[in-house]
């Protein structure tokens, strides 16, 4: 069941304005199941609960290790320090629509049915698109305007979430997300092996393990990571030699990212989901849920209203790996 909050003004009880409240919540609720259930952002994004006007996501480095000391010998002290810290301020989302007298007076149930459909896709198509914006445009850029505020696409480091120089926080050299190679199945295997090989910010081996292939609706795209993925031997040699990138990937095709796709570039991204989860790579928190109320305005409408607070953004870059940039590092070079 969707998560939505009702309230309803005065003067809504009466006859003529009663009788359209409960199938207008009824249309509501069911299109945010609908939309609950298919939504791509709930996929990529760790949804956190938040109960403050902003959250803060940081890490602790590893330590150094166990040492040996020798027949009796002394404890050698270990430690850790903070990592990289993200702080993320929740935004206000606020939208309307309004039921004229005359709808309900004529019993327009066309439009009684349309607006309450159309107001709740506006909700979650935001919400996709908000999505697909801060992913998209970190292909390039560390902060963009998303329907005209500016909002950060920075990961903790301070660089964008796809980068060709992540710094460490302790010890290490930078490392690189972002790959100029197109795809093919050998990429896929040499940029599942750079994600494999990330190092933490104390340089310690990490245990990223790629599971997801997110591409934006590009017929050729599609067709070669498909191809690439779906068959156990190698399509493209002559004696079909053992394919293992084959039979191991979750493939996400985002209609969404196709608006950020530029002449010379074809992203796709390697994702780790499961260690997206655990250490809060892609954040999306979700202060207060949709909340819609139902009251009369003095032009005697009946006016409905939705209130959201959420806000989404990035903490630890090492979930995701992209290619296909133009200008990025060549992984084969």
């Amino acid at each position: 069941m969707a998560n939505i909050i009702f309230s309803e003004g005065s003067n809504l009880a009466n006859s003529i304005y009663g009788k359209s409240q409960e199938p207008i919540k009824m249309f509501i609720e069911k299109r945010a199941e609908a939309f609950e259930a298919n939504s791509i952002e709930k996929q990529i994004f760790s949804h956190q609960p938040s109960t403050h006007w902003a959250e803060k996501f940081t890490s602790m480095t590893s330590m150094n290790g166990f040492q040996p000391v020798g027949e009796n010998g002394a404890y050698p002290v270990d430690g850790f320090q903070e990592g990289y810290s993200k702080t993320l301020e929740n935004v206000t989302w606020k939208n309307s629509f309004a039921i004229s007298r005359e709808m309900i007076d004529d019993a327009n149930i066309m439009d009684l049915r349309k607006k309450p459909d159309s107001f709740i896709t506006a909700y979650y198509r935001t919400r996709e698109e908000f999505a697909a914006f801060l992913i998209g445009s970190a292909f390039g850029a560390s902060s963009a305007k998303f329907k005209g505020q500016k909002f950060d696409l920075t990961s903790a480091d301070g660089q964008a979430l796809f980068a060709t120089a992540h710094p460490s926080k302790v010890k290490g050299g930078t490392q690189c997300n972002k790959f100029s190679n197109t795809f093919s199945d050998s990429i896929l295997g040499a940029v599942e092996t750079a994600m494999q090989n990330v190092k933490g910010d104390n340089g310690e081996i990490l245990d990223v393990s790629p599971d997801t292939i997110i591409i934006p609706n590009i017929y050729s795209l599609k067709n070669d990571v498909f191809a690439a993925i779906g068959a156990d031997k190698e399509p493209t040699t002559a004696n079909n030699a053992y394919n293992y990138v084959y039979g191991r990937w979750n493939v996400i095709v985002w209609p969404y990212l196709n608006q950020y796709v530029t002449s010379g570039n074809a992203p796709w991204i390697l994702f780790d989901s499961k260690y997206n989860d655990t250490y809060g790579g892609a954040v999306w928190l979700d202060r207060v849920k949709l909340e819609v109320k139902s009251e009369i305005a003095a032009n005697d409408a009946n006016e409905w209203k939705g209130y959201a607070r959420y806000t989404a953004g990035f903490n630890d870059w090492r979930a995701f790996a992209v290619g296909g940039i133009s200008g990025a590092t060549d992984i084969t070079a």
